[in-house]
């Protein structure tokens, strides 16, 4: 939310405090038979705790305020003078864009190495846009550490190959890479009026401002192109309308301003795409419109193929957004939300977004003065929200949140949160049916300071005024979450109810503490709601203010690993408390986090966890050797492993050499068990069990595949682990 008023401290006892725990790279996790949560992207994410190092690794850490915290999986890789961090190229790629983290007040260069030859060109770090303070909103610390910066490596990399950054005297933490194939700058469309025409000047020296609004005023009806180029904007644009804003590509084409459009009405009928609008916007001043769109761009427009950076807020809306369709842009590091629709939006379709670091809610609704209506979220990818919420729908009617995949989420926020929190007045609840669809949250939820308790993966909030809408949650995957899963609450301490909410359909894996955290009066109906590694019991149901009233859980059936309660209200239980005798012939891996040396395509490390034998993780291709990694969570006894392929005759009989690590501590790994072949036969059911020495605990189970008659690469659809022979 980008508001001064928000987030009044409630007044709750102190409980709890905030604890590291391990995370893993990040896996979509959607439930068999649904549309998979997330965007689909035009690049992949490497995270560097994956990478070989010369560095240091940082984290796990879910503590406020730290690096490791803020980090996607929290964890990164941080470089000294000379250190290096070597990621495998995990597809084709002519790009990279590096999430990184330098000391406030500092900067300096990365050189970049593709198979070990340092190329001539270097990729610029800084902390200029880092390092916010907020101390207007109660609970904020210092935040906003890292940064992204982005690199054209001239030149072609295929699956495999080795692309190393390495800091050249500034420390430098890196957190993620994403790899991507950019495609050539597109070419003028015909009929339309380039900007250059109109005096705008590509080097970045020259103010484009006129041009830019001379060459508006000239097409309308038409396009405005902006070809491959640098534009400085001292001043926003306004009067758009019946335009489109068109660029050679958002790599190519590259607008620097901290106000681009500027209006508080259109006629509409404004596309905005494919170009970059970079600002310069160091600190959050939320009575600057310091977005890359305030106000409103009309009814029937659109936002698509953008790369949004450096601004408060990326879209910041109001008035008359009828029928807005933004889609397919990438909004990084601003200080503020990353899109909110601020009232009276109707029909608007955000979605296949990706958003990284944002200083705020990513994506929000907030129903101010008219009610935000048939729109939604949908589709959308959202990592690392450093001061509130993945997704947060405040009031509104019929609102959808479908198939977004949101990670890791610091101080003060939820992965989703629905809400009558209203900042100001006047507000519009929610009402009619607000559906909560297919999404996956990892890693999301944390410790609030103000409540001195968590905020859960998914949050229903009654904060100002009760829930009377119908609230639809389905189909939800949590995963690691550092607490709770579902949390009903009344964050204002008034202790208003939450009603009419069914949660139908979810898989939630390795809570810290509970799997519902109930604090409100109300009632909800829950089914097919599975849970296993949950920390420390099923339900937290102690409703606040104590006497408020209770909160009923109908069990609708299909429910499990969830039925224990917590029973002192007056204590808070605390992550990995009271977890239950381990089951001996529980899988010890399965839903844990897991890590590779490299992945080819979506075969990605997670896959091997995910209980489904169909589908596999494969490494990079002839790349051996090459290790894969899952973290059990704890340090324990193992003495078997299951190793399988898919089942289906399609795959043939093979021999895999694998050797069996074992670490507890994740940096220091000594030999269980030496390179053995083991053999693989769908005639036999496509698995191998491999039996570990008496005595073998371990916390990071790591298997090293150094050949494979079958096909050029590691391979495996499920790892299991077990803790008896």
């Amino acid at each position: 939310m980008h508001s001064s008023t928000r987030r009044h401290v409630r007044r709750m006892p102190a409980m709890g405090a905030a604890v590291a725990l391990a995370a893993g790279m990040l896996v979509s996790l959607a439930p068999a038979a649904h549309a998979a949560a997330g965007a689909t992207l035009p690049f992949t994410s490497v995270e560097a705790e994956s990478a070989a190092t010369t560095g240091t690794r940082i984290g796990p850490d879910y503590t406020q305020a730290t690096l490791a915290s803020e980090a996607s999986g929290r964890q990164a890789v941080r470089l000294g003078a000379g250190q290096r961090v070597e990621f495998t190229v995990p597809r084709a790629a002519n790009a990279v864009n590096v999430a990184y983290s330098v000391p406030d007040g500092q900067s300096g260069t990365l050189n970049v190495y593709v198979n070990g030859t340092r190329l001539s060109r270097t990729l610029a770090v800084t902390s200029k846009y880092s390092y916010i303070d907020t101390g207007w909103i109660p609970g904020s610390k210092t935040h906003h550490f890292y940064d992204n910066a982005r690199l054209l490596l001239g030149q072609n990399v295929q699956a495999g190959d080795r692309i190393a950054f390495e800091s050249t005297g500034t420390q430098v933490t890196v957190d993620v890479a994403d790899f991507e194939q950019v495609a050539a700058a597109a070419a003028q469309p015909a009929g339309s009026v380039s900007v250059t025409s109109k005096g705008a000047d590509p080097s970045g020296q020259g103010d484009s401002t006129q041009a830019f609004r001379d060459a508006i005023a000239a097409a309308q009806g038409g396009v405005v192109w902006i070809p491959p180029g640098d534009y400085r904007l001292t001043s926003s644009l306004g009067g758009v309308q019946n335009v489109t804003l068109q660029g050679a590509g958002s790599w190519y084409s590259v607008v620097h301003t901290s106000r681009f459009i500027d209006q508080s009405g259109s006629s509409g009928g404004v596309h905005i795409k494919d170009f970059a609008v970079v600002g310069e916007v160091t600190e959050r001043v939320d009575s600057s419109p310091d977005n890359f769109v305030n106000g409103s761009l009309g009814p029937n427009s659109s936002v698509s193929g953008m790369w949004i950076q450096h601004l408060k807020v990326g879209l910041w809306l109001t008035g008359n957004n009828d029928n807005l369709v933004v889609e397919n842009n990438r909004i990084l590091d601003t200080t503020a939300d990353g899109l909110n629709l601020n009232g009276s939006a109707k029909g608007v379709r955000v979605r296949n977004n990706f958003l990284r670091n944002q200083g705020d809610d990513s994506l929000a609704m907030w129903s101010l003065y008219a009610p935000d209506s048939n729109s939604s979220f949908e589709n959308n990818t959202i990592s690392q929200p450093n001061l509130a919420n993945g997704i947060a729908i405040y009031g509104g009617t019929d609102i959808a949140v479908r198939n977004n995949l949101i990670s890791d989420t610091n101080a003060l926020g939820s992965g989703i949160a629905i809400s009558n929190q209203k900042f100001l007045d006047p507000f519009n609840p929610l009402a009619g049916t607000i559906t909560v669809d297919g999404n996956t949250l990892v890693r999301t939820g944390a410790m609030n300071p103000n409540w001195n308790h968590p905020m859960s993966a998914l949050r229903v909030d009654s904060y100002d005024s009760a829930i009377n809408a119908t609230v639809a949650i389905t189909d939800t995957t949590i995963t690691d979450s550092p607490y709770s899963a579902f949390e009903f609450v009344s964050g204002g301490g008034q202790g208003y109810p939450v009603r009419n909410v069914t949660v139908d359909g979810a898989t939630v894996r390795n809570t810290g503490t509970v799997v519902i955290q109930a604090e409100a009066q109300g009632a909800a109906v829950f089914r097919n709601v599975t849970a296993s590694g949950v920390g420390s019991a099923g339900i937290y149901n102690c409703p606040y203010p104590s006497g408020s009233g209770s909160f009923a859980l109908t069990d609708a059936g299909g429910n499990s690993g969830w039925n224990s309660t917590w029973s002192d209200c007056s204590t808070w239980p605390q992550p990995g408390q009271g977890n239950p005798p381990q089951d001996p012939n529980r899988n010890l891996a399965k839903g844990r986090p897991a890590t590779a040396t490299g992945s080819q395509d979506v075969y990605t490390p997670g896959k091997a966890v995910d209980g489904d034998a169909n589908s596999y993780w494969e490494s990079a291709n002839n790349a051996f050797p090459q290790s894969w990694t899952v973290d059990l969570g704890s340090a324990g006894a193992v003495r078997r492993l299951v190793l399988k392929l898919p089942p289906s005759s399609a795959w043939g009989a093979r021999t895999q050499t694998v050797a069996v690590l074992g670490s507890t501590d994740g940096s220091n790994y000594s030999t269980v068990a030496g390179p053995q072949g083991y053999r693989f036969d769908p005639a036999t059911g496509n698995t191998a069990t491999v039996t570990l020495p008496a005595g073998t605990d371990l916390r990071y189970l790591r298997l090293t595949v150094t050949a494979n008659t079958g096909w050029p690469a590691g391979q495996f659809s499920e790892v299991e682990a077990y803790s008896t022979s």
